[in-house]
Order: structure tokens, then C-alpha cells, then sequence
């Protein structure tokens, strides 16, 4: 009696699927460092043409940027439940009071991540009286990139953006000096 030796059971991993899995992985690093790069490069910056936004106000006004041609927009993104805003809410409306009546200048608030109820509330009670918002669906937000709050981005009469605050202006001069630049 012949004795056969015993067959192998192992079976290999085929080439095929080992290509496909290598391609998908290479194709999916691709668009990865494709996104990444896209990213940086959509960031705004002192001179860039700012998108056409629309701000709907809780009265129901609406301000869109397209429509501002000419002058320049104070754009302030705020929040009832932000530590700093009241501060600086409070010398932004210092500043809309002295520039409001020659129509030069449009301030805009745009409520981030907030309740109306609240965001009312805090409009009250610190007497703010330029145009404010919502930003519902963080359409606007997403276009600025805000990351926290408050953020204000000063918009030339040319749609460019002039100057940017990341955090609070500390008084009312800052805001001042910053508007100076628009001119």
C-alpha cells in the first residue's frame, strides 16, 4: 500500500484582492491629503473677496452682503451663553450709536449656536440695537469658519475682508481703529 502525502489545506490569499485593497487604500490617502490641502486653502485672509451671506434679522429684516456694496460691514458672531460678549456688546453698541446715522457703516450680529429666547434676552439686557440674527444652520458661521465666539470680520465697501478679531475687542477705541481700516 502506497502512502500519499498529505495535501496542503492552506490556500493562498489571491493577488487580486490584495491589489484591489492596496488601490482602494492608496485612492483613499489620495483624497485624504486632497481635503486636507483644500482646507487650507479656503481659509479667509485680509483682502479676500468675501461670499454674498444673507443675515435675517430676528424682526425679520434681512441684510445681504451683495446689497451693502459701498459700505462697510461690521460682522460680529456672538452668543447669550459666551462670557465675553456682554463686554463687548456693550462697546459695539457704543460705536453703532456714533456711526449709525451716516449710513456708512452696517453692524451685523449673528447669534451662534444659540436659543432665540436667550439670544433676545441678552440683546434686552445688555440694550444692544443694531441688527442681530440667527445663524440658523451655521450657514453664515461655516462661511467665516468660526470656531468660538465672539469673532468679528470687517468687510470693506470693495467685499474684501479688512480685519478680523478672534475673541473680544476690549473696549470701544479697538473697534475704532479697527474700522479706520476699512477706509
Amino acid at each position: 500500500m502506497t502512502h500519499n502525502p498529505p495535501t496542503s489545506t492552506r490556500k493562498r490569499f489571491p493577488i487580486a484582492i490584495a491589489l484591489v485593497a492596496g488601490i482602494i487604500l492608496i485612492g483613499m490617502i489620495t483624497l485624504f491629503a486632497i481635503q486636507m490641502k483644500n482646507s487650507r486653502q479656503d481659509t479667509l485672509e485680509i483682502g479676500s473677496e468675501i461670499p454674498d451671506f444673507t443675515v435675517t434679522t430676528f424682526s425679520g429684516e434681512t441684510y445681504q452682503k451683495s446689497q451693502l456694496q459701498g459700505k462697510v460691514i461690521l460682522l460680529n458672531f456672538w452668543s447669550s451663553w459666551c462670557a465675553s460678549c456682554d463686554e463687548e456688546g456693550a462697546a459695539l453698541e457704543e460705536v453703532w450709536q456714533e456711526v449709525k446715522d451716516k449710513g456708512e457703516i452696517v453692524f451685523l450680529g449673528v447669534n451662534y449656536v444659540d436659543t432665540e429666547k436667550d439670544s433676545l434676552a441678552f440683546l434686552e439686557k445688555y440694550g444692544i440695537t443694531f441688527p442681530n440674527g440667527p445663524d440658523l444652520g451655521s450657514r453664515i458661521s461655516r462661511l467665516f469658519k468660526v470656531d468660538a465666539v465672539p469673532e468679528t470680520y470687517i468687510i470693506g465697501r470693495d467685499g474684501r475682508l479688512v480685519a478680523i478679531q478672534i475673541g473680544p475687542f476690549q473696549s470701544a477705541e479697538e473697534i475704532r481703529a479697527a474700522l479706520e481700516l476699512a477706509d
